[in-house]
């Protein structure tokens, strides 16, 4: 991103940091930590500074690519908020909640269902997902036998294969060195979504 905005800059002709914040309205200091990639703008930021530079919102979030390269069809994007933390009592896409956006092409259809990204952390479901990948997230409550759930439990949000056993729900870690989580009345737990796909940065 930050990178992006320079080139964009540096096409546009401005030169001076201070002029181009001023133009748009953003705080000078703001707009400079993004160019020094110390922060990310959101998603109504990266709308503005691509309605300024007159490009996509990807071309400001995606890498640079020759010319001669056919690029992927840019209405098949979908921005999908990356939650950074997780606030109690708050909708899972609460601002509070967001790290920052993230785009995620899709081959079909964009969906239209409300999805998000969790950051994948610990190896308990290895081999099945990578520690430090980014699991994407269909929202909804509840989740089939065996497939992937994003489950909040206290303030942490955890993915494990859900199984159904009468009155109580055992999330399954795919690493067999790591045990179950039993949920209960007892052990309370929230299911935030099915894990549809998940990737690993390169």
């Amino acid at each position: 991103m930050s990178e992006n905005i320079k080139y964009y800059l540096s096409r546009k002709g401005i030169t001076e940091i201070k002029d181009f914040a001023n133009q748009l309205g953003f705080k000078y200091t703001t707009v400079l930590d993004w160019v020094n990639a110390k922060t990310y703008p959101r998603i109504d930021k990266i709308e503005k500074m691509a309605k300024y530079f007159g490009v996509d919102k990807a071309d400001l979030v995606e890498k640079h690519i020759p010319n001669n390269i056919q690029g992927i069809n840019k209405q098949n994007i979908k921005y999908i908020p990356l939650i950074g933390t997780i606030a109690m009592g708050t909708p899972i896409t609460a601002d509070e909640n967001i790290e920052r956006y993230i785009p995620e092409f899709f081959l079909d259809d964009i969906p239209t269902s409300e999805l998000f990204a969790l950051h994948c952390k610990g190896h308990s479901m290895e081999l099945t997902i990578p520690d430090g990948a980014i699991a994407i997230i269909h929202q909804q409550p509840t989740v089939e036998d065996d497939e992937i759930a994003a489950v909040l439990i206290g303030e942490e949000a955890t993915l494990k294969r859900v199984k159904h056993m009468g009155n109580s729900i055992l999330l399954m870690p795919d690493n067999k060195d790591y045990d179950p989580i039993i949920v209960d009345k007892e052990h309370p737990a929230e299911i935030l979504g099915k894990m549809i796909k998940y990737e690993v940065s390169m």
